[in-house]
């Protein structure tokens, strides 16, 4: 891949992406696949005007050592000085880039309950400063490949065809044909905010799911949520593009009204493991039922990682024929595979989907309905039949989607 390409994805992460503002510190969160990228991200930020770029590596294999050596105690503790980092972190605000590049299988082995104990005590530490955190700062996913999951997604290319092939998808995917990608996602932005607002316009209060594999859902809406996509706000004003890429209008439901049975139509990647070909029932909001071909014990602990993980926090609507889904790739990573097709998360709902959160407590959307949990997990839904109707509080049924994609 052309450097000069390169270096554009980087400047359009930092201008369009996390945008950068004059003086902002930056956290970058990598693997260790795309040493020389990350260095470019580093620089383009600076060049956009960060006052302070930090860059933090993780290493699936370095994870998987942790989980098998330390104790449950161990693995549960924040040292003071982590402490000490979410307090500055949450005082002063940084800009957040992660760089997702692992190995769809990289933690394949590792013992996912004894992480999981430590995930759940760690959070009720964590918890406090995320909240304070919470729509304050922009934050951006992007992509790079990793060589494991180059080979993933094409077994069979040698491996340096493989990168080549999957840096290719991403820069597609991205919208980055043009050479850099910022006017076309100046005018995607535009086209996902005008189905957003036509959606919001129709006073939905709940949708209707049906489709050929099994799927039958019905899902409330709060009444003071609203369809948000593509570029957000922070509380302070500041316009960003949290994912890269994008295809999605999303809300997020009211806790609690979910009624049926949902068919997975995509593997799930969680923790560094597939689950694959699964099916969750819901009654009263609450999941009761989930069984899956590969990974159903994965899949209940992650159900199970605390209350609120038994809930939907995201309903979010993607044309089966989204440019992702047209590739014909199955890219064994949630940041694509839900911009593929239609998807629902379990978990934390977004605050910032609710009308005029920026003068409401979190404390008042939560008791609107908008679900808390410590995970956020995304699956895919959307099949070439689906069907999505809005049910309004006018009485009206309006259909959403037909044959797998829009309906207006």
């Amino acid at each position: 891949m052309k450097k000069s390409t390169l270096r554009a994805y980087a400047r359009l992460i930092a201008v369009t992406g996390v945008r950068v503002q004059k003086g902002q510190s930056i956290i970058i969160n990598a693997e260790l696949d795309q040493p020389e990228f990350v260095t470019m991200l580093v620089e383009e930020c600076y060049r956009a005007g960060a006052g302070k770029v930090t860059v933090e590596w993780t290493h699936q294999p370095l994870e998987k050592l942790h989980v098998r050596h330390r104790s449950v105690k161990t693995l549960s503790m924040l040292e003071p000085w982590e402490v000490a980092k979410l307090q500055h972190q949450s005082d002063t605000l940084p800009g957040r880039i992660y760089l997702v590049s692992e190995d769809p299988d990289g933690l394949r082995g590792m013992n996912q309950a004894k992480r999981a104990k430590g995930m759940q005590a760690r959070y009720k530490i964590i918890k406090p400063y995320r909240d304070k955190m919470e729509g304050r700062y922009q934050w951006c996913i992007a992509a790079v490949p990793g060589v494991a999951w180059a080979k993933k997604v094409f077994p069979s290319e040698p491996k340096g065809r493989a990168v080549e092939k999957l840096w290719e998808a991403i820069l597609h995917t991205c919208r980055m044909d043009d050479g850099d990608g910022i006017q076309a996602w100046e005018d995607h932005n535009s086209d996902l905010k005008a189905r957003c607002d036509y959606l919001n316009s129709l006073g939905i209060e709940t949708l209707e799911y049906h489709a050929s594999n099994g799927t039958n859902l019905r899902v409330g809406m709060i009444p003071e949520a609203r369809f948000c996509g593509g570029g957000e706000h922070t509380i302070g004003g500041t316009f960003y593009n949290p994912n890269m890429p994008t295809e999605e209008c999303f809300i997020s439901p009211r806790r609690g009204e979910a009624e049926g049975i949902v068919y997975s139509s995509k593997p799930l990647s969680y923790n560094g493991e597939l689950i694959e070909n699964f099916s969750i029932r819901f009654e009263g909001g609450k999941t009761v039922e989930a069984h899956a071909e590969k990974n159903e014990e994965l899949l209940k602990k992650l159900i199970g990682m605390d209350e609120g993980a038994a809930y939907l926090g995201e309903c979010a609507l993607v044309p089966w024929e989204s440019p992702i889904n047209q590739t014909g790739l199955l890219f064994y990573n949630t940041l694509f595979d839900e911009n593929a097709c239609c998807h629902l998360a379990l978990g934390m709902g977004f605050i910032d989907t609710i009308e005029g959160y920026q003068d409401r407590s979190l404390e008042e959307m939560r008791a609107m309905g908008v679900n808390d949990s410590m995970i956020h997990e995304d699956f895919m839904i959307g099949t070439p039949d689906l069907e999505i109707t809005a049910h309004c509080r006018d009485g009206k049924s309006v259909p959403i989607f037909r044959n797998g994609g829009w309906a207006f």
